[in-house]
């Protein structure tokens, strides 16, 4: 190629390598250089830090400038450059030298698309490779019968937190608490990276060594070198990277209180939590005006769960987050359907703080989360 095409390639080049940064977003480049009517390809992948150049048979360190060495002796270069959620592609000859990006995932406002009678943003075919790597998909490209309820799950979860994860600047720090197979970590972290094109950074802490394995092997099929998962007991997790986002979902019984927990004590901004079961205040709490209605097991076990999830907020409330419950998803899916979102504002909660107390005192309950971020009473 002639050197004004060569310069003008070298400018794109420079374009890219700052573009490329750290690596998180880069999938590969596939490069053909043209010859006549020969073609003569090439790749680059990653090679643990490093990138390595595969070309003519041969593998050898990359770099950018290489490239344009390379294409002075031909008469034409494609060069697709493959990041997560966009390719990039440069043409050079001697006539011109082109970029233009081509988004996979759009940030326009038709972000959904339907599977069946409902709209995901976590989207085949889109989303594909991760939705097969998680197990939600079969290899035959359809969604799997017995993961439809969970796919529901996670990507409605997403759908309710997403106007506020749209409003986030700068690198976003996620901590996924109990997260169990990650299903969410994975869902949450494609939305932030593919589709709004953000910068984050997502860990996942679970207790099970077996859990915490599988998603790191998962991390790294998908190429996701942004995501980090810690085998911890969240009682006792000192949190490395300190949280813009927390998220918990269906973390078994007092499981959510050491999630909110582990949130509260590490200053996260927001905390979007959908508990599961309760059992920890059915055996502890009394209310001797109620007793009658209350010596219906059923009754008393319902109105544990609604104390329960109830004593969660306003003690997120006391700890400076203002605090929201709303329905998380249709009954038809799961029986706990409930989403705590709470927002740090750091307002003073002294009214929170004597209302709790007031009804500890009255029902004799002393509930998990109270000793994890232990509030003491005005």
């Amino acid at each position: 190629m002639k050197s004004n095409s060569i310069n003008k390639l070298g400018f794109y080049l420079t374009m890219l390598s700052s573009r490329y940064g750290n690596g998180e977003y880069f999938i590969e480049m596939k490069i053909n250089f043209k010859s006549g009517t020969k073609s003569f390809p090439a790749t680059v992948k990653k090679d643990g830090e490093e990138l390595v150049l595969t070309f003519s048979g041969a593998k050898q360190p990359f770099s950018w400038e290489k490239l344009s060495d390379i294409a002075k002796d031909y008469d034409a270069m494609q060069l697709v450059y493959k990041e997560r959620g966009t390719d990039a592609i440069i043409n050079a000859d001697d006539r011109n030298v082109t970029l233009r990006y081509d988004d996979i995932a759009p940030i326009e406002k038709n972000t959904t698309a339907t599977v069946g009678e409902r709209q995901y943003l976590i989207a085949p075919p889109k989303a594909n490779d991760l939705l097969k790597e998680i197990g939600i998909m079969g290899q035959n490209g359809k969604i799997k019968n017995d993961m439809i309820r969970k796919y529901n799950q996670i990507d409605h979860f997403v759908e309710l937190i997403a106007d506020y994860l749209k409003k986030l600047d700068g690198k976003i720090e996620v901590l996924d608490c109990a997260c169990g197979k990650s299903y969410l970590s994975f869902a949450l972290n494609y939305y932030l990276k593919d589709v709004l094109k953000k910068d984050c950074h997502v860990t996942g802490v679970d207790y099970s060594e077996i859990v915490i394995e599988a998603s790191k092997k998962s991390a790294k099929n998908l190429g996701y070198t942004n995501m980090t998962f810690v085998k911890a007991d969240l009682t006792t997790y000192k949190v490395e990277r300190k949280p813009d986002v927390v998220i918990s979902l269906h973390a078994c019984d007092t499981a959510t209180d050491m999630a909110i927990g582990a949130a509260i004590n590490a200053g996260a901004k927001a905390i979007f939590a959908v508990p599961c079961c309760h059992k920890e205040l059915l055996s502890q709490y009394s209310y001797e005006p109620f007793a009658p209605l209350l010596k219906y097991g059923i009754f008393k076990a319902r109105q544990a769960d609604l104390l329960t999830d109830s004593l969660r907020c306003l003690l997120l409330e006391a700890s400076g987050y203002s605090v929201t419950a709303q329905e998380y998803i249709s009954p038809v899916e799961t029986p706990k359907n409930l989403l705590i979102k709470a927002f740090k504002d750091g307002n003073n909660r002294k009214k929170a703080t004597r209302e709790y107390f007031e009804l500890k005192k009255m029902l004799g309950i002393t509930p998990k989360l109270e000793t994890l971020i232990k509030l003491e009473a005005e």
